[in-house]
């Protein structure tokens, strides 16, 4: 019959249906089965992307092949699964973690990782400095602490956390062990008086309290120093230097005993110490214990503490001893002459040793001989005494009510922020283990079905969220082995990720777990599933691996990890948790329940009549014998299809409609891909809905960019810290009040420092024009090293020509009547810079030890160095210098009569303190950093190799290549998408969606850190990252079921948000649990940086990719994979597929899939290949059948465009002469999902085209085979087709007719 003559088959209405039709074979034909559209292809039946199709085939084929390894050998992978995770979780043991914060973002191989190197290198250490800091503010912030009461408190809570003490390593340490003090002289012979100068001379301390008498209270020392002769016990505050000495000094002179007082005078003459505290005006005029000497005794009225503080104030040594006013006095208020009227805060720094400087210090003591004394012992020492420091100042608080009644005391140290940094860089277990309980309640009530125990998930989708934790840990294990770091990005966010990303995973596989029965779903599930799971975890890890590339430890370790976490977690999904499937498939075909399967029976269902839609249901129901030859009556089964349909034919359109409802009993009540189908997407569809969401997603987008270009760098450490501690107190006030910093010039090898001292000088000068540096008095900056030594040097230079022209000297000798420095200045200038000529005494009349343009002498230089910083200790010391190498000693004796003075190395290190103030955001501090290093770029061109140092540049040097390094990363992440994507899903507008749809993500999360005050640094930029990946992986999810779907642009945005709304969903749930716990954090900075920016990720990830994304498809996506030439919403009936016949199989079965009434087949189970299942019938297959049957069911056409009625069949002839059967196993039957509603509501628009007479055509085959082998092989093949043909009324009527062929 020609093909044009039979009858069209419209849509029905919902009474009887072909629910194949419906299957995922036939509208997700790429997707379930990539083989079949390519065949279909071939015939030209449909048109495509042939490349793309064919790829997905060659997965496809891997996967399923991988899915039936896996099964049969479930156990075992099982069990090697947990062995080599187990092996990588012990990895956790050899993590390293970071918690130092400028170890997050010290760019590899950049600026400020070269210069940390060479400061290590050199001087063995990365900072040049150790403080432990006080800051005292008043309760009413109204209030000035510029009053005597104030300083006096301040003096209380100083003494008393000076004056602790720590036990470690079986010693004592206290603040003489450990804080920075000037370095005394060396003498031959009367020990006693070096260590009375050692004892004497204190620790230095940077206090407003320095103006004051009581300042020296502070100074101790702890024991009283007794002079022999003298009868007082010498402490600071009743010592006068200058007065002291001229007692020994007459004392000794009286006992006959030589000793060279005049280099003591020297050393207390060039530091300015004279009488000490003695004439400083007392707090308390009325102290008993104030000297007679200060200004104010007994004076009745207080001393105007504003005017003294007004400059700074200056310690014993007042030459170097200088503390600017803006270093201990915060929130001043002038008056017109510039004198502090009224002021916020005081600040007192304790200035310690360097870990480095303690461990020299100490190295050769008796004191830790015993102890094996190590640099790290050394920082153990000051850390644990930093933290005692700090607890007393707490204790006195709580003790002391007055004090804490009126004022508030901060005390803050290195140590303490290292403590914070460690707490927060190692995650929290409890936030851990809470986040997991939730991840697994959530899977386990989602998975959970109560009507159909045997077939819910529950249990199986725990073991996979349990995978995925397990997976997460030991990929984190590897990253362990490997040697790459943690740090507080890393612990605080991979696992999180790595759980919401994986959990994603376990869901998709079990929503297709979930769609049938049948003994092969675990190949199945892999076959369709797997691709999508593979695509978008290779695009995500990709895009991490491409993105590690970028030298920024804090984004290059956390991309690493993200993406070794997530090959992981795809290799659990894809190879160990289908094994647990197929493990489930056993209880399941048992019929036991999820639940405590071993405790409770066996489930039977019972066998429920399916109701029919038509009034002939009984009629049309047929019986079948049971084993005991009793008639039971079935329900209609649905049509017999080939095996192709057999092995496919499980509706992937789970979202049950309405004329679903006989299947009730085995689906839950409500689930996502049924509300994706028929609510959630056709209300998307909607053509108003579409225009407020693209309307308001360009409005987000463009106030989104336009609050980006406010978002400010910085991560404040105050951050850091948690709110409502000291510590965050402490770095408020400090910040607002103060903020000081310390930073230093460094400059380095490679530069001839003897001739190119003016080079120095300048590079020193030009600080000067620097905002914020600290200033003298004179509005200059404080010497350094080089100036200090030309002093030094200058003053001899005086003294040498005031004794030759007195002759106590001449070119040859001197005489004993010339003093200690005239014989060192006479050493020095016969000083030749040679080593094989050292002495010329011809050098007497006409060198100079400091040319006249201040030039030191280039030729001595190194010789001049090396006695400088021997006898000029408190100069060398104060100066900060910190040469390298280390000048050598040489120790001036004016009885020595050898000339020689030994020559020190070249420098290769040398540094140029300086103070800032002022610093009170991230915009300032770069704006200094930037003029600096302009300077330093400068005079490294005038060939001064240098860099600055300081905390400064170690913790904000990040922004200045933050956005640069952040673009690039970015850029790196989403080309590599770009690429990954397109060779994925072989399209590359698909791919530039998915981009465009990632872009505008990022700006919508930019545009929300600036709303919730969040600063770009190091830690957002991390999340950043993260949320392209997280994106990316949602998005390649809908691209993949939009292009693998058939029918136009909105019907498969349909079908994709139903395969895909269900995971997604749950996966953002799930890593919103995750998110929530960090929540808990007592760290503003976890709640603030990652909780809180985590969450903008989901939400931002939620509306774009399931509301905005779908809607861009629907609008701009890109053409099906598989587009069908015969039918606008499927393919064509794929021709079935070839099976080997079973020639020794006596057994028959009948095609409606009921066994026939052999007695004997009922009592024995199928042995005829080992795959079958007992309870599947062996099905004939069917050639692809010729033109005369395309009106059967098989071939139902669903145009939408039907232009006139088809005439009602009145007849209808089949010929079965040429139909070949082949008798095979393996085929299994088919349940179908119904029909989508949209197709309802489509055929009820197209109602009225049609003749009341003739509303749907139903056409239902029933074909019974019997093979029977007699002794000779011979075959009879016996075929029986009952045809049964429904007209269907309007008003319901049914007329049947039966054709028998």
């Amino acid at each position: 019959m020609d093909r044009d003559s039979l009858p069209r088959v419209p849509d029905t209405h919902g009474d009887v249906v072909d629910e194949k039709l419906f299957s995922d074979l036939y509208i997700r034909t790429s997707w379930v089965d990539a083989q079949v559209a390519l065949d279909q292809i071939d015939k030209g039946k449909a048109r495509g992307s042939r490349t793309a199709i064919y790829l997905r085939s060659v997965f496809q084929s891997h996967l399923e092949t991988l899915g039936s390894s896996v099964q049969k050998h479930a156990g075992k992978v099982l069990f090697v699964a947990i062995l080599v995770l187990s092996t990588f979780c012990v990895g956790l043991k050899s993590a390293q973690i970071h918690s130092k914060v400028h170890q997050l973002w010290i760019q590899e191989g950049g600026r400020l990782e070269s210069e940390l190197a060479y400061t290590q290198k050199t001087i063995g250490e990365d900072e040049s400095s150790t403080h432990q800091l006080l800051i005292q503010t008043a309760h009413d912030p109204n209030a000035s602490v510029l009053h005597p009461q104030a300083l006096l408190s301040h003096l209380e809570v100083l003494v008393k956390a000076t004056a602790v003490k720590v036990h470690m390593y079986d010693a004592e340490w206290g603040l003489r062990d450990m804080c920075n003090s000037p370095t005394t002289p060396t003498f031959e012979g009367h020990y006693y008086i070096e260590q009375i100068l050692k004892h004497l001379i204190p620790c230095s301390i940077i206090t407003p309290l320095d103006c004051f008498w009581e300042g020296s209270q502070l100074l101790g020392p702890e024991f009283p120093v007794n002079i022999p002769g003298l009868n007082q016990r010498l402490m600071w505050s009743t010592l006068n230097p200058a007065s002291v000495m001229q007692f020994m000094k007459q004392q000794m002179s009286d006992q006959k005993i030589s000793f060279d007082f005049e280099t003591v005078e020297q050393y207390l003459k060039r530091a300015a110490i004279g009488s000490g505290y003695m004439e400083k005006p007392c707090l308390n005029p009325l102290n008993p214990s104030c000297p007679e000497t200060a200004p104010n005794k007994n004076s009745t009225t207080p001393p105007d503490v504003g005017a003294i503080l007004s400059g700074g104030c200056y310690g014993y040594a007042a030459k170097h001893m200088h503390w600017p006013e803006q270093l201990i006095v915060g929130g001043a208020q002038r008056n017109r002459s510039g004198h502090l009227k009224k002021a916020q805060a005081l600040q007192t720094v304790v200035q310690l040793m360097t870990e480095k400087e303690m461990y020299d210090q100490w190295e050769d003591n008796y004191k830790v001989h015993h102890i094996g004394w190590t640099q790290e012992k050394a920082a153990e020492v000051l850390n644990a005494w930093q933290r005692n420091f700090s607890r007393e100042v707490e204790l006195l608080l709580r003790k002391q009510s007055r004090i804490a009644a009126n004022y508030d005391i901060y005390v803050f140290s290195s140590a303490a922020l290292d403590d914070i940094l460690a707490k927060f860089s190692h995650p929290s277990a409890l936030s851990i283990v809470i986040g997991v309980a939730v991840t697994v309640l959530y899977a386990f009530c989602t998975l959970l079905r109560w009507r159909d125990p045997v077939r819910g998930q529950s249990s199986v989708g725990v073991a996979g969220v349990l995978l995925m934790c397990f997976s997460t840990a030991a990929g984190l294990g590897l990253c362990a082995l490997m040697g790459i770091v943690f740090n507080a990005a890393s612990t605080q966010v991979v696992p999180f990720l790595a759980l919401g990303l994986g959990v994603d995973h376990i869901f998709m596989l079990t929503a297709a777990y979930a769609e049938s029965n049948r003994k092969e779903q675990t190949k199945l599930i892999l076959k369709k599933v797997g691709p999508s799971i593979l695509f978008s975890a290779c695009s995500t890890a990709g895009s991490f691996f491409a993105a590690a590339f970028i030298p920024v430890p804090a984004l290059k370790v956390f991309c690493l990890q993200a993406a070794i976490v997530m090959c992981f977690n795809l290799a659990a999904a894809l190879l160990v948790f289908p094994a647990m499937i197929s493990l489930d498939l056993r209880r399941r075909t048992a019929g036991r329940a999820d639940i405590f399967c071993c405790c409770f029976p066996v489930w039977k269902e019972q066998p429920k009549v399916m109701p029919m839609n038509n009034n002939n249901s009984l009629r049309g129901a047929r019986h079948v014998k049971n084993c005991n030859n009793s008639r039971v009556g079935l329900p209609p089964q649905p049509p017999v299809q080939n095996p192709l349909l057999e092995q496919h034919g499980s509706g992937a359109i789970s979202g049950n409609s309405s004329s679903s409802k006989s299947n009730s009993t085995s689906l839950p009540s409500f689930s996502l891909s049924s509300f994706a189908f028929d609510y959630y997407t056709p209300f998307l569809m909607r053509s108003w809905v579409k225009f407020l969401t693209v309307m308001g997603f360009l409005v987000a987008l463009i106030f989104s960019l336009y609050a980006s270009t406010k978002l400010q760098d910085g991560l404040d450490i105050i951050d850091l810290v948690p709110k409502h501690s000291n510590e965050h107190k402490f770095l408020d006030a400090q910040t607002r009040l103060f903020g000081f910093y310390s930073m230093y010039a460094v400059t380095q090898g490679n530069f001839e420092y003897p001739t190119q001292q003016q080079l120095l000088r300048d590079y020193h000068d030009a600080f000067v024009r620097v905002p914020h540096v600290i200033k003298n008095d004179n509005g200059g900056l404080p010497d350094f090293w080089l100036l200090l030594f030309r002093d030094w040097l200058n003053n001899l230079q005086r003294i040498f020509d005031d004794e030759i022209r007195d002759g106590r000297l001449n070119k040859e000798v001197w005489y004993p009547n010339a003093s200690s420095d005239a014989i060192l200045a006479y050493k020095l200038i016969v000083q030749t810079g040679h080593v094989d000529n050292p002495v010329d005494k011809e050098l007497v009349k006409t060198n100079r030890l400091v040319f006249s343009d201040g030039i030191i002498n280039p030729k001595a230089f190194y010789n001049y160095l090396s006695a400088w910083a021997t006898n000029d200790v408190f100069a060398y010391g104060a100066s900060q210098g910190k040469l390298y190498p280390e000048p050598r000693q040489y120790y001036h004796a004016p009885n020595e009569y050898d000339l020689k003075i030994p020559k020190s190395l070249p420098l290769v290190y040398a540094q140029m303190p300086f103070y800032l103030h002022g610093l009170t955001d991230t915009s300032q501090i770069k704006t200094l950093i930037g003029h600096i290093r302009d300077l330093s770029v400068k005079f490294e061109g005038f060939g001064l190799p240098n860099y600055p140092s300081g905390i400064p540049f170690i913790f904000w040097e990040q922004y200045m290549t933050l956005r640069s390094s952040l673009a690039m990363i970015l850029a790196c992440v989403l080309l590599a998408a770009l690429v990954l994507v397109s060779l994925l899903l072989l399209s590359v507008w698909a791919a530039v969606l998915v981009i465009l749809s990632v872009l505008a993500s990022l700006a919508q999360i930019f545009g929300a850190m600036t709303l919730l005050g969040i600063k770009l640094s190091a830690i957002p930029a991390v999340i950043l990252i993260l949320s392209v990946g997280m994106m990316l992986c949602f998005n390649v999810h809908i691209s993949l079921g939009f292009m693998t779907s058939v029918g136009n642009r909105q019907r498969r945005v349909h079908l994709a948000m139903q395969l895909s709304l269900g995971p997604l969903v749950h996966g953002m749930l799930t890593s919103g649990v995750a998110v929530f716990m960090l929540s808990t954090s007592p760290f503003e900075f976890v709640i603030r940086h990652f909780c809180f920016l985590l969450i903008v990720v989901l939400c931002v990830g939620a509306c774009n990719n399931l509301v905005v994304f779908p809607i861009l498809l629907s609008m701009l996506g890109p053409e099906a994979e598989l587009v069908p030439l015969e039918h606008p919403d499927r393919i064509s009936t794929p021709s079935p597929l070839p099976m080997r016949s079973s020639k020794r199989s006596n057994k028959s079965f009948s095609g409606n899939g009921s066994r026939s009434s052999s007695r004997n087949n009922c009592q024995k189970a199928h042995h005829y290949h080992k795959d079958v299942n007992i309870n599947d019938p062996s099905l004939t297959t069917i050639t692809e059948e010729p033109q005369s049957w395309k009106s059967s069911n098989s071939s139902i056409q669903m145009h939408n465009d039907w232009s006139a009625p088809a005439p009602p069949p009145t007849q209808t002839t089949n010929n079965f002469n040429n139909i070949n059967y082949q008798h095979g196993g393996g085929s299994r039957p088919t349940s179908y999902g119904a029909p989508p509603p949209a197709y309802h509501k489509a055929a009820q628009q197209q109602q009225q085209q049609y003749p009341p007479e003739l509303q749907s055509i139903v056409v239902q085959p029933e074909v019974t085979v019997e093979t029977t082998h007699s002794d000779s092989n011979t075959t009879k093949v016996t075929a029986t087709a009952n045809i049964k043909v429904e007209l269907v009324t309007p008003g319901r009527a049914v007329r049947s007719y039966n054709f028998t062929s």
